[in-house]
């Protein structure tokens, strides 16, 4: 009876840890299957099975396997110290050679006039911890916790996105005006009802035309602000 080819069809793009071996060993000569188990083991990288249990390595655990060997070859750096890295990074931040990990530096501006793109999901797919967002924001505990309070921050889970750094650094720089959290709330209202608009158009479910229509209304809600605005 033939035996099961580990490199036999899996999901679509995967290869055979025999296959990924001989990708890495060009650049890495003495990397072994071993090694790529144990690193699968010290849970590094986390390949799909097959229905027979082989492993099926998709691109991005072959790139993920590249930068922990290039990290131990090239810095030195323990296994735990790497997984740290490849958690900043699972999460969107950079992760920095010395100290905590930092959010980069292309987040989600707020343009004059914004176009569909700056409704993709730059910024927003960042996962921030409640410190790495005060820090990155450069504001203090007390400011962030009165946003909170009144919804303007929102955490999933236990983590914020990009568009919490953005808020809170405008809400740090409207303060130094005297206005405070409280007095935001009506731009948290404005916005809750221009996404239920939006929504009656495209559904719950972001698309291309949510984006195009998120711009739109942004650019309607900047003009009419202007339009009110005594003249100079």
């Amino acid at each position: 009876m033939a035996r099961p080819d580990p490199n036999a069809e899996g999901p679509a793009g995967t290869r055979g840890i025999g296959e990924v071996l001989q990708l890495l060993q060009a650049e890495f000569a003495d990397v072994t299957i071993s090694k790529i188990r144990f690193l699968e083991a010290e849970g590094l990288v986390t390949p799909a099975r097959t229905a027979s249990g082989y492993r099926k390595f998709s691109a991005a655990d072959v790139e993920r396997l590249r930068y922990v060997l290039t990290a131990q070859r090239d810095q030195y750096l323990p296994l735990k110290v790497i997984k740290e890295h490849l958690s900043a990074i699972d999460r969107g931040l950079q992760p920095a050679a010395a100290g905590p990990p930092v959010a980069p530096s292309s987040l989600p501006q707020t343009p004059g006039q914004p176009v569909a793109e700056d409704f993709g999901a730059t910024g927003t797919e960042l996962r921030l911890t409640r410190d790495e967002l005060r820090t990155a924001a450069g504001v203090p505990d007390g400011l962030l916790a009165e946003l909170e309070s009144h919804g303007l921050v929102v955490a999933t889970g236990n983590h914020y996105g990009g568009d919490a750094i953005v808020i809170a650094k405008v809400a740090a720089e409207l303060a130094a005006y005297g206005l405070e959290p409280r007095h935001l709330r009506a731009f948290r209202t404005a916005a809750d009802r221009e996404v239920g608009l939006i929504e009656q158009v495209t559904g719950p479910r972001r698309t291309e035309q949510t984006a195009e229509l998120a711009a739109l209304t942004v650019r309607l809600h900047t003009a009419l602000v202007r339009s009110r605005l005594p003249r100079p």
